[in-house]
């Protein structure tokens, strides 16, 4: 049974998230914000995968984000941010996760991403902007069709 780590300062829905996953399987460890959350990573079983709020008291969720990517024995674990504030604001501070979900959540949706990141693991990144640009070029590109010179 795959343990998954939820991060969040509101107890309701903290409670309401494990009881839902615990229903589907999954062990679930709470964390309050940030810093709990590297405490229970750095102490304790690694999860195999991370949910996170993003504004959260002490430590938030680009902060917590951050701390994770720089651990090499952590920065393989899937990071999903689950939101009601805006993933332009989430992305100035921390662009390392491989899902933003809005705050509500639809549970169905959850549950289908969680399994994806659990059997798929993480997406693979680039090391350097340079590739995504490039990747995108090449996304705008496909199926132009230049006229012959004739």
């Amino acid at each position: 049974m795959k343990m998954i780590l939820v991060v969040e300062d509101e107890y309701g829905n903290a409670e309401i998230m494990q009881l839902l996953l615990e229903a589907e399987g999954y062990r679930v460890a709470l964390a309050s914000n940030g810093r709990h959350a590297l405490e229970i990573l750095r102490d304790g079983e690694k999860p195999a995968l991370i949910l996170s709020d993003f504004m959260m008291p002490v430590m938030n969720g680009g902060e917590f984000g951050q701390a994770v990517s720089q651990d090499s024995s952590l920065n393989h674990i899937p990071f999903v941010f689950m939101s009601a504030t805006s993933q332009d604001v989430v992305n100035r501070v921390f662009q390392g996760y491989d899902a933003f979900l809005v705050k509500p959540i639809e549970f169905d949706s959850l549950l289908l991403l969680i399994k994806r990141l659990l059997t798929q693991g993480r997406p693979t990144r680039r090391a350097s902007g340079h590739g995504q640009v490039e990747e995108s070029m090449r996304s705008l590109l496909k199926g132009i069709h230049m006229p012959s010179q004739d």
